[in-house]
């Protein structure tokens, strides 16, 4: 199991995906022309603010971001025990995939949401690319898992 390129591939998406949870992907910061300059960072739990006394935004409806955040790492761990159905492993590659995606429609969403109603700028922070790592991880493991079952499709017609 572990001896396989997919297999590493699929780990390095577990522990990214579970770096992400905790990591702020979107800095929040008040207008130019503002009273006072407040920064918030969003990630997948919460917004909070680094400057002063710390706090913590729970925002209602986080529970997508959340979602798809938990998700991701989630089905990589599940698709590393699937080494023996290979085309089971693929699928579920597959959706992972479109899941990665998803983050970015989901982060976007919070965005808008967010910039509308506290009325602030927002910059992407470096570990907002995160999800497109994993996203290309989890696309060369779908390669090698599929030239796996070519590899033994080839080796049954042979006997």
């Amino acid at each position: 199991m572990i001896q396989r390129i997919q297999t590493l591939y699929l780990l390095a998406v577990v522990i990214l995906g579970i770096m992400l949870i905790w990591l702020p992907v979107v800095q929040f910061v008040s207008p130019e022309g503002a009273d006072t300059f407040e920064e918030y960072t969003l990630n997948a739990i919460c917004m909070g603010s680094d400057i002063g006394e710390p706090t913590d935004i729970i925002l209602p409806g986080l529970w997508g971001l959340q979602l798809t955040t938990v998700l991701i790492p989630l089905l990589a761990l599940v698709d590393i025990f699937l080494f023996k159905k290979r085309l089971l492993q693929a699928r579920l590659n597959i959706f992972s995939t479109l899941l990665c995606l998803g983050y970015y429609g989901v982060l976007a969403l919070y965005i808008w949401q967010i910039t509308l109603t506290y009325n602030v700028e927002w910059h992407l922070l470096p570990f907002a690319s995160v999800p497109l790592v994993c996203m290309i991880l989890t696309i060369m493991a779908t390669r090698w898992i599929l030239k796996d079952e070519a590899l033994v499709r080839a080796a049954d017609r042979i006997r």
